[in-house]
């Protein structure tokens, strides 16, 4: 077992950040995967961990950092059709593989995006119920409080009692909402709109949250920034009780994330480098990592392994015909 490689999952989990756990679920000998390797795939293309060789990795991390985008897993077979030996290539993304190791793989990427984080600024029974309905649906949440006694939650683990919301790795996939009843609207906007927050909501009646937003508009905020407040929040359903408000505000929060919002960014963009295809495995090759390139009748070739060039080399037009 890759306990590090796991260890290292757990916190990039802890710290809201896209990856993708890729396993060897498969091989066929020779090669240099083994059965259960695993390896982090970052969105910026930084591999963690060992799959294969040189073959492999560029493959996989191309489409690792495809499952991060669409969110789906994907099973890839890194090898020739025959070598599903009679099973089901369902759902298989299947990659020629003729590299001279003759060995082939297949491997699992699953693509973790960070879960919706609610932080619910306030003390209230809509504020409890609002952090209630969201662990129950399986997102992260918090309660954050300028003060008074945690005992009065029903949930005291999720209270802080500051307004300092850095600790909470606030990113796209996190709604803030603020209910604090007249209390500290202001500083508690003023606190959420410091960060980039997928949503920020502040819970108030139509008059109240156009007085704090004209309150914030004459301290100097920009109108950028306080239109990225959703005020009143929640779905308007009229005169509510606590609980049926907080019921309201994630009714919007899901059917915000329904169609595509508050997810989290894939993260840090990987920079530009251009792959080509190896003429002879049909691997995928990175041209600025390449070792082994040629050039016939004008135009480079670029192989993943000396064994390919040199078998290009000694008949180009053979695999330029098959390509």
């Amino acid at each position: 077992m890759d306990v590090s490689v796991l260890a290292e999952a757990v916190e990039l989990t802890e710290q809201r950040v896209p990856y993708v756990l890729a396993t060897v679920v498969w091989r066929r000998g020779p090669s240099s995967g083994r059965q259960g390797a695993k390896a982090v795939v970052l969105a910026d293309g930084t591999v963690r961990g060992w799959l294969g060789g040189a073959c492999a990795e560029p493959t996989v991390v191309r489409h690792a950092r495809e499952c991060l985008k669409t969110g789906d897993p994907a099973l890839l077979l890194l090898g020739q059709p025959d070598d599903l030996d009679g099973r089901s290539s369902e759902g298989m993304v299947h990659v020629a593989m003729a590299c001279e190791s003759e060995g082939a793989l297949e491997v699992y990427l699953e693509p973790h995006q960070p879960a919706p984080q609610l932080v619910a600024i306030g003390r209230s029974p809509a504020v409890d119920a609002l952090a209630e309905i969201a662990v129950a649906l399986g997102w992260s949440a918090a309660i954050v409080d300028d003060g008074g006694n945690p005992d009065e939650h029903s949930r005291p683990d999720l209270v802080d009692t500051k307004l300092d919301l850095s600790k909470f790795r606030i990113d796209s996939a996190t709604a803030v909402v603020v209910a604090t009843q007249g209390h500290y609207d202001d500083l508690a906007l003023e606190a959420a709109l410091a960060y980039d927050a997928g949503y920020v909501g502040l819970i108030a009646s139509p008059k109240r949250a156009a007085t704090v937003l004209d309150y914030l508009r004459s301290k100097g905020m920009s109108e950028d920034s306080l239109a990225c407040v959703d005020a009143p929040a929640g779905l308007d359903l009229g005169a509510l009780a606590n609980a049926e408000i907080a019921v309201a505000v994630i009714a919007d929060l899901v059917t915000r994330r329904a169609r595509g919002e508050l997810v989290a960014a894939a993260g840090s963009e990987a920079p530009v480098r251009i792959e080509a295809t190896d003429p002879v495995c049909g691997m995928t090759v990175v041209t600025d990592d390449a070792k082994y390139h040629t050039i016939h009748d004008g135009s480079d070739y670029w192989f993943c392994a000396p064994g390919c060039m040199r078998a290009f080399g000694s008949d180009p037009d053979a695999y330029l015909a098959v390509s």
